[in-house]
Parts: structure tokens; C-alpha cells; sequence
């Protein structure tokens, strides 16, 4: 007989979070082999016990922490469609595109080690993102965005985008980029 797993009590959730965003910014900041867990557990204020108890290896806790960066930029689709119209709600998530791609990048270096041990942190991240880019664009159907657009074709004019502002002083010029983007993504006729 197998038990469903429990969910986390608040106390407990807090520490799991408060790990994930202390990893996201020392694998971020750092290169991946500098990164103790013994730091990440000090700066999320919690005893390294706590972190293995919700991250058995180094690995898992990377692995985690890109899945939840995943999670923030797709689950953030619902909240901006019901806080802005739709276009706005679709720059907005673009921008949090640039954002995730920058976490990316500084997990990079770590993301390898969790792939060189077996795991597969990028196995949904494509559905997931284009599910999102797909719900953005449907709700602009009645207020102009075109509906004859790829999802994935989108996702690649982003990566596109987020390459090139890896550097800090890109930053303005991504963003004159990505409302060129969506002046692509209104319909004209």
C-alpha cells in the first residue's frame, strides 16, 4: 500500500522556499562548485538537516530549484490574464522570460551536474512554456493579437531575445526588442 504524500505544513513550506530562493541566488551569483550546502542551508536561516530533509542530494536541490523558476514564469500566465488585458498580460510575461533565462543561465554550470548525474530538469520546460505562450495569446484573440502565431515560435524569438541581454547594459535595448515583438504580434490588416 502506498501513502500519498502530505502536504507540507506552513512552517515547513517556508523553509522549503526560503532554500530554493537561497540556491537560485548562490548558484546564480557563484560558480557551482563553490556553493556549499552548508552555506545555501546558513543563508536560508535553516540547519543543513532541514535541507537535506527536503533535498537528499546536491543534485536534487538544483534540479528543484530550476523547476520552481519554471513554475513562477508558467503559473505567472493565469495571474497577469486576470490582472491586465491580454496584451499587456503577454509583455508582462515576456519580460519574466528575460528574467527566468537569467536564472538559467547562472544555474547553468549546475544544471550540468544534475544532467551528468541522470537527471532531467529541461523534460517539461518546453510544454510548459508554450502552454502558457498559448493561453497569453488565445485571450488576445478579441483584442487583436494574432491567432495564426506558433506558441514555439514565439519561444524562440524570446530565447533570441534573452541571449542578447545577458549583458546588464542590453537590458533597455531587450525591452525596445520585445515591444517590437509584440507589434509583430498584433493583427493588422
Amino acid at each position: 500500500m502506498t501513502h500519498a504524500a502530505r502536504p507540507l505544513r506552513a512552517d515547513a513550506r517556508r523553509n522549503r522556499d526560503r532554500l530554493l530562493e537561497a540556491a537560485l541566488e548562490a548558484f546564480s551569483r557563484e560558480p557551482s562548485d563553490e556553493v556549499t550546502l552548508e552555506r545555501v542551508a546558513r543563508d536560508a536561516g535553516v540547519g543543513i538537516g532541514t535541507l537535506y530533509r527536503h533535498f537528499p542530494t546536491r543534485e536534487a536541490l538544483i534540479e528543484e530549484v530550476y523547476r520552481a523558476e519554471l513554475a513562477r514564469l508558467c503559473e505567472s500566465a493565469p495571474r497577469l490574464l486576470a490582472e491586465l488585458p491580454p496584451d499587456a498580460a503577454l509583455r508582462a510575461w515576456m519580460d519574466g522570460f528575460i528574467d527566468y533565462s537569467a536564472a538559467k543561465r547562472g544555474l547553468a554550470e549546475a544544471l550540468r551536474t544534475v544532467i551528468a548525474a541522470g537527471g532531467h530538469p529541461f523534460a517539461e520546460s518546453r510544454a510548459r512554456m508554450e502552454a502558457a505562450l498559448g493561453a497569453l495569446l488565445a485571450a488576445g484573440a478579441d483584442t487583436g493579437l494574432r491567432q495564426d502565431v506558433d506558441p514555439y515560435d514565439v519561444l524562440v524569438a524570446l530565447s533570441a531575445v534573452s541571449l542578447w541581454v545577458s549583458e546588464p547594459d542590453r537590458r533597455a535595448q531587450g525591452g525596445r526588442v520585445l515591444d517590437l515583438l509584440m507589434d509583430g504580434l498584433r493583427f493588422t490588416r
